[in-house]
Order: structure tokens, then C-alpha cells, then sequence
């Protein structure tokens, strides 16, 4: 199983045994397994669930359902009914409005990933108690996400933003904030984002790809996983050390 050295942002409020704070805690837990989102774009709810299973399975604990995904809502609804672990999340991907939020909370899903950062999205997600992660392309976008209340920042095109890029973000961003490269990660460059301080990677194809077999998606994230734990056995350079 993926267990890294991984410490991800603790929650500071003064206020404790609030509601939102179990799912805050279940993603601090998931991230510090596996500090990799499943990004299932285009799953269809009639193999959700089994590709779900295999993926928690092999270690990887968040998942997330593009909403342009076929009946996207439905597969969300399965994967959370389904008690797939207490330290597993599930949630929507590519939500644009504050009506996309509404209709993610409304399926029990806690985690609402977005490819750009929207404020009213923003203060929407954490207004219903769920985890908020944003995309963001700039500092300027990180910072106003930060500000909003988002819980992380997706690095969005990863593309775009090479691990360079993103040891220069670390210089300047609060330094516990959790930083996942999304898009165009693959197993060849994972280790050169970790070294820099990236805090986990958000994943599409290396996993799950539509028409993928449970047994494909299961060797898919058997590999996947081997390397990542790997990977993460290096602190990298800007990760705050256990216990800082």
C-alpha cells in the first residue's frame, strides 16, 4: 500500500468537533497514504464500482468523477454508498457553478475538484462542509484560492507548469499548503515534482481510461502505486519534515 512521508496542511481553527471537519480529516488521512487523486474521466456508472474497488485495493484512496462524465452524479452516488474504507474520498470533478457544488453535495460526494479557480465555487464547497480544490495556472490564482478558503490547489495543465515552475511557487506559497500537479504527470516525471515539494498529483489515463477492464485498472494501479511508493520514499526539498 501507498503509506508516504507525506504531511499534509493541519487544521488550525480554534474551533474543534465542528462538521466540516470530518471530511478535512479523512483527506489528510487519504493524502497521507496515497497522495494520489484517481481522476476517472468518462466511467460510466455501470463500472464504477468495481473500478473503484480495484483502485482503493491497490492503495489509492481519493476518487474523483469528472461531472462530464456519462451520468456522472450516478457513479458519484455509487462510489459513496459503497464503504470502500473509513479513509476514502470521493468526489466531482470539472464543477463550474455554484449549481454544480449543490448537486455534488446533494450526492455525498466531499471533495469538489474544479479546473480553474471560481470564488463562489470556492466558498460554495466549503459553505456545505465539503473539501475544496480548486485549478489554479498563477501565483495570483493560488493566492486568491488560499484567501477564498480552498483546502488545496490543483496545478493546472501540469503541462504548463513543469516542476521548475512549481519549486518557484513553493518559495513563495504558505508552507504547508498542499500542491498537487494535475495533467500530464506520468511516471517518468513524478519524481522530478516530489523533489521540488510537490505534495501529490492528480492522475487520469496512468489509472482509468474509458473501456479500461476492472483487470486492466487493477494491474493499471498495482504499477502505479509500486512506483509512487518509490518515489515518495525521498522528502524532496520543500515538503515540511514529520512533526514541523
Amino acid at each position: 500500500h501507498c503509506v508516504t512521508g507525506f504531511v499534509p496542511m493541519t487544521i488550525t481553527s480554534p474551533e474543534s468537533c465542528t462538521s466540516a471537519e470530518a471530511p478535512l480529516e479523512r483527506w489528510h488521512a487519504a493524502l497521507k497514504s496515497c497522495p494520489v487523486v484517481a481522476i476517472l474521466r468518462g466511467v460510466t456508472p455501470a463500472e464504477v464500482l468495481e473500478v473503484g474497488q480495484e483502485l482503493t485495493k491497490a492503495g489509492i484512496k481519493i476518487l474523483e468523477v469528472p461531472l462530464n462524465s456519462p451520468n456522472a452524479k450516478e457513479s458519484i452516488r455509487t462510489l459513496v454508498g459503497a464503504a470502500l474504507g473509513d479513509d476514502v474520498v470521493i468526489g466531482a470533478g470539472t464543477v463550474l457553478s455554484v449549481e454544480d457544488v449543490e448537486a455534488v453535495a446533494a450526492t455525498g460526494a466531499s471533495l469538489v475538484v474544479s479546473p480553474n479557480v471560481d470564488e463562489a465555487v470556492v466558498r460554495k464547497t466549503k459553505a456545505l462542509g465539503m473539501i475544496s480544490l480548486p485549478g489554479v495556472a498563477t501565483p495570483s490564482e493560488a493566492f486568491s484560492a488560499l484567501r477564498w478558503g480552498a483546502d488545496a490547489l490543483k496545478a493546472f495543465p501540469g503541462e504548463q507548469i513543469p516542476p521548475k515552475i512549481i519549486k518557484a511557487w513553493k518559495a513563495v506559497l504558505p508552507k504547508t499548503v498542499c500542491l498537487m500537479p494535475v495533467g500530464g504527470v506520468t511516471l517518468a516525471n513524478m519524481q522530478d515534482y516530489w523533489d521540488v515539494g510537490a505534495s501529490g498529483f492528480g492522475v487520469g489515463t496512468s489509472l482509468y481510461a474509458p473501456g479500461d477492464t476492472p483487470e486492466e485498472v487493477a494491474k493499471k494501479a498495482r504499477d502505479f502505486v509500486q512506483h509512487m511508493e518509490a518515489v515518495t520514499r525521498t522528502q524532496g526539498t520543500k515538503r515540511p519534515l514529520p512533526g514541523a
